[in-house]
């Protein structure tokens, strides 16, 4: 058994120990209404940014028996999209997974978690991971996610004349201050709303963008070497174990 292996197999029995220990009510930690909004407005924005892209024109003019019916209107200042991204918001939250290994509201996010990428690796290279989620129920939506889901229902049909307002006439004000800090959290707690996730772990973007500035760095050096050795008289040439030989 490799060391990877007796690592993962600890951790397995380390989760498994702590869900039995401490019970549901712990081991499923629900959001509150803090990240709920936080999220609501999040997917929102994204939504709204997402069909304001188009230059579409609707046309409202539905033949009333005078003939006269409403001038057209450009779709990203319609009622249209406005129900059309409200209709769909809570179910874009059905995209998130849950990060176990993160705390307070950067446990949502959407992408496979650390934990169960790694878990999954190692079923790929033919290990035998044991946990109590059958491997078949993995991938399935958390219960946090989906009370996320649930509550988000909820908080759409409330606020619907709030975010209603913010789109008429408040767009210039960011939705979540305007939605959850002004309205649905007044006076509640706000502070999972200032909370970002910085990756810092070598296979996270900002790790790669650090990577691919020192090879740039690498290569303007090699780069600069060779001009040098060309005014030199000396001219570089690969051989077939690919280093240099000077002719």
């Amino acid at each position: 058994m490799t060391s990877v292996t007796r690592f993962w197999l600890l951790v397995t029995v380390a989760v498994a120990g702590r869900a039995k220990n401490d019970g549901d009510d712990e081991w499923v930690h629900l959001p509150d209404n803090c990240e709920v909004c936080k999220f609501v407005s999040i997917e929102m924005k994204s939504a709204f940014d997402e069909t304001g892209k188009t230059k579409e024109v609707i046309d409202r003019n539905y033949r009333f028996i005078d003939s006269k019916g409403a001038p057209p209107i450009k779709y990203v200042k319609s009622d249209l999209r406005f129900i059309e991204v409200l209709e769909n918001v809570c179910h874009r939250l059905l995209e998130y997974n849950l990060h176990k290994e993160r705390s307070g509201s950067n446990r949502f996010a959407k992408g496979m978690s650390e934990t169960f990428s790694t878990l999954h690796g190692l079923v790929n290279k033919g290990v035998n991971v044991v946990m109590d989620i059958p491997y078949e129920l993995w991938n399935e939506t958390s219960a946090e996610v989906s009370d996320l889901k649930k509550r988000c229902d909820v908080l759409v049909e409330q606020y619907e004349d709030v975010i209603e307002d913010w789109y008429k006439g408040n767009q210039e004000e960011d939705l979540t201050t305007y939605l959850c800090e002004k309205h649905v959290l007044k006076g509640k707690d706000t502070a999972c709303l200032k909370e970002e996730w910085t990756p810092k772990r070598k296979g996270d973007q900002a790790a790669i963008a650090e990577k691919k500035k020192k090879s740039k760095a690498v290569d303007s050096k090699k780069k600069v070497k060779e001009e040098e050795e060309e005014e030199e008289g000396v001219q570089p040439q690969v051989s077939l174990s690919g280093t240099k030989t000077e002719l």
